[in-house]
């Protein structure tokens, strides 16, 4: 039976949002899993830091730490010297080294620098940074979108050098014919990246955490710029794309090859758990067979980002037998032999 879905169509005059940050509380919370590894202090040294409170450089005696990422990421946390000593610095520089964890590869992969003073100043991003204010912070985390404001800020960090002014980027822009934010629609080469990737995040990668009619509207408003961003192959790790075969997601960030490990237990009855190794991002697809030869059942068939997986097959419908357990991805082909016994 196929479903009629009936949703708002928004004329370019009237976007669906004032701001995509606060479209959901729930894409990125403080319980999602970080990549950041540690802060270690090197030490003041003079940095010019920009400064939302009085709107300009200034050259501060900043505490230094060097924050590193366990996927080899890495940048240095700039505190600024009235947090008094590099103790109260450390906190605020593992605070905030944290959070910024939890976003994807692609958005830290050019923060080289975060610059932490105190202040309701709103964050920002590009210039290969990250600004926090860190009376700002509270109010984010108050409202429980401090994470959702790190996706905005490092995409314009990350992102925006890249596509904002590309010949695909304007075209989706023109073919959707709609803004998702008025903010977005108000400064269209400025905002309109960074605006449009929080959405297509809760859509692809989130949509288990928003609503039915908050991702009919996303899709509705800007498919065309949703396609875009699919094309991109982003690194998303850590976040990792939902999917419907009960996939967990065991991320290592140690280098590692194309892998379909032998089944466990093996032989097994009627559950055995089997696990492989995915160095790139692409379509995965791990199938059931019979010993002949004969397709019983496909055990997934999707994108997967890279990393470590694990699932569970019941064979509880299947005589006691020897079975297949066969995987392609790209141009790897594995095959591992499983034994039932009842």
């Amino acid at each position: 039976m196929l479903l009629l879905i009936v949703g708002c169509v928004f004329t370019q005059g009237s976007p669906p949002f004032w701001g995509t940050i606060f479209i959901d509380p729930n894409i990125i919370t403080s319980s999602d899993s970080t990549t950041f590894d540690d802060a270690v202090y090197l030490g003041q040294g003079i940095r010019a830091m920009f400064d939302r409170r009085v709107n300009d450089w200034v050259n501060y005696n900043a505490f230094l730490f060097n924050a590193t990422y366990k996927d080899d990421l890495i940048c240095e946390i700039q505190v600024n010297p009235e947090f008094n000593n590099s103790d109260t610095a450390l906190i605020e520089a593992l605070k905030y080294g944290k959070e910024i964890g939890r976003l994807s590869k692609v958005l830290r992969k050019d923060v080289a620098t975060v610059w932490i003073h105190k202040g309701t100043e709103p964050f920002g991003g590009g210039n290969n940074n990250l600004l926090i204010h860190t009376g700002q912070a509270l109010d984010y985390i108050n409202d429980g979108i401090l994470e959702e404001v790190f996706v905005h800020e490092a995409a314009h960090t990350s992102l925006d050098s890249y596509y904002a002014y590309s010949s695909e980027w304007n075209l989706a822009q023109n073919n959707d014919n709609h803004f998702v934010s008025n903010y977005a629609q108000d400064y269209p080469s400025r905002e309109d990246i960074a605006e449009s990737f929080l959405p297509w995040l809760a859509v692809r990668y989130r949509s288990d955490r928003i609503s039915d009619d908050l991702k009919n509207t996303i899709i509705e408003t800007i498919p065309n710029r949703l396609e875009f961003f699919d094309n991109q192959s982003f690194d998303m790790s850590p976040i990792v794309a939902l999917n419907d075969t009960s996939f967990l997601f065991e991320k290592s960030y140690l280098s590692f090859d194309y892998k379909l490990d032998e089944p466990y237990p093996n032989p097994f009855n009627p559950t055995s758990t089997i696990t492989c190794s995915i160095p790139e991002f692409g379509l995965t697809t791990i199938t059931a067979y019979d010993i002949t030869g004969r397709e019983l059942e496909t055990l997934t068939n999707e994108v997967l980002n890279i990393g470590n997986y694990s699932i569970n097959w019941n064979a509880s419908s299947y005589p006691s037998g020897v079975y297949l357990i066969r995987m392609e991805s790209g141009e790897f082909i594995q095959t591992q032999k499983v034994v039932l016994v009842k």
